[in-house]
């Protein structure tokens, strides 16, 4: 499905840039959760953001349960700030804490359940090896930011 005909689903939002010369990416920009849109935000109004753009990487990958399939994967954000050391090009993904670690095997989920957070689980790490390659190809960092980044407690 193009972008230009994305129909939003129940908990996507479109964000709007104010600096619109610094938005690289295709429109519009579609933010699949509320963490997503906050950071669009921020990309939008820090200024030591200079470029980004919205799934704008396609990264391919091998699929973890059929082998000799190719998929695609499309991280969430292209970020090119200047740092403290100069430029820098990121590719940003942004994931819950608890989709990162290993499914609990002593849980009182239904297998069914715990199949497909199996499944989640090994699939992201597949997308998120070829990522890292990707960005070691193309001079990137790779980065996967959680709610305990975009939600610190600014006291301390």
């Amino acid at each position: 499905m193009s972008l230009k005909n994305h129909k939003l689903r129940k908990n996507e939002k479109t964000f709007i840039p104010n600096n619109i010369e610094k938005y690289v990416g295709r429109y519009p920009i579609v933010c699949r959760s509320s963490w997503e849109y906050r950071y669009c935000q921020w990309l939008d109004v820090n200024k030591a953001v200079l470029e980004w753009s919205s799934e704008g990487h396609c990264i391919r990958y091998v699929d973890p349960y059929q082998a000799q399939r190719k998929r695609r994967y499309f991280p969430d954000y292209y970020v090119c700030m200047n740092t403290g050391d100069g430029k820098k090009r990121f590719i940003i993904e942004i994931k819950p804490e608890k989709d990162l670690k290993h499914p609990p095997r002593n849980t009182k989920k239904s297998k069914r359940t715990l199949q497909i957070m199996e499944h989640t689980y090994n699939v992201n790490m597949a997308k998120f090896k070829a990522a890292e390659e990707y960005c070691k190809k193309m001079g990137y960092i790779f980065k996967i930011l959680t709610e305990k980044q975009l939600f610190r407690d600014k006291r301390g």
